[in-house]
């Protein structure tokens, strides 16, 4: 096993012990997923060619989610990833580019600024990865998986979706509904794409939300 094979093996074992108390929507699955497709879209756009990139894309979709607010009770938790690239030896500039690209890539961190300042290529794709496991069948699945471990409301007619969120107000979950994330975030996504093969494959993702949506208001309503 060489060094790089040696850094992810040792990542994956941190996901697992950093997330094993998340619900399923923010488990070590997800940051799992979110490599592989991460690495996949990396090869669609042309980044295979550079070891080094695809270390820092591995890595930072791997490690993504530890520390994320929603799920942190230590504040020591943030600092996690930090330390563990510090003890693993990866040099300084690769390092600064992994946090980087995690910092930056939450959907909160994109509201009322410039989205393209981050948008290196390692960036894109892991962002990408990261929105297009919360569309689709598996993103619908974790919405109410997150929804129903918060006690969310599943959806309230009365409750309107919030179309113009800051970030303070997109962090404030109170009295919003489950539903009401697929408006308020969700469908948005596919539009947010930084990458061509990201914006592909999330047409098809999208679509399948917008289906879930219609046919969701038409039995909640008796019309089906």
């Amino acid at each position: 096993m060489d060094e790089r094979e040696s850094i992810i093996r040792k990542a994956e074992k941190l996901v697992i012990s950093s997330m094993k108390g998340n619900d399923a929507s923010h488990d070590a699955a997800h940051a799992f997923r979110v490599r592989d497709l991460a690495l996949s879209l990396a090869h669609e756009e042309g980044l295979s060619s550079s070891p080094e990139s695809m270390e820092i894309v591995e890595l930072a979709a791997l490690l993504h989610d530890i520390g994320d607010y929603k799920y942190v009770k230590d504040p020591s938790e943030e600092t996690i990833t930090e330390r563990f690239l510090e003890a693993e030896n990866v040099e300084e500039n690769k390092r600064r580019r992994i946090l980087s690209i995690i910092k930056g890539m939450g959907f909160k961190e994109e509201l009322g600024c410039n989205a393209s300042a981050k948008s290196s290529p390692e960036f894109g794709v892991v962002q990408d990865a990261d929105r297009l496991d919360a569309i689709g069948a598996v993103g619908i699945a974790r919405c109410f998986t997150f929804g129903g471990s918060r006690n969310h409301v599943l959806h309230d007619p009365s409750i309107q979706p919030r179309l113009d969120l800051s970030k303070d107000q997109y962090m404030d979950k109170a009295q919003q509904t489950t539903i009401n994330h697929f408006h308020e975030k969700l469908l948005k996504l596919k539009n947010l794409m930084k990458t061509k093969a990201g914006q592909r494959r999330a047409e098809k993702r999208h679509k399948f939300m917008q289906e879930f949506l219609t046919e969701f208001y038409e039995e909640w309503d008796g019309r089906s």
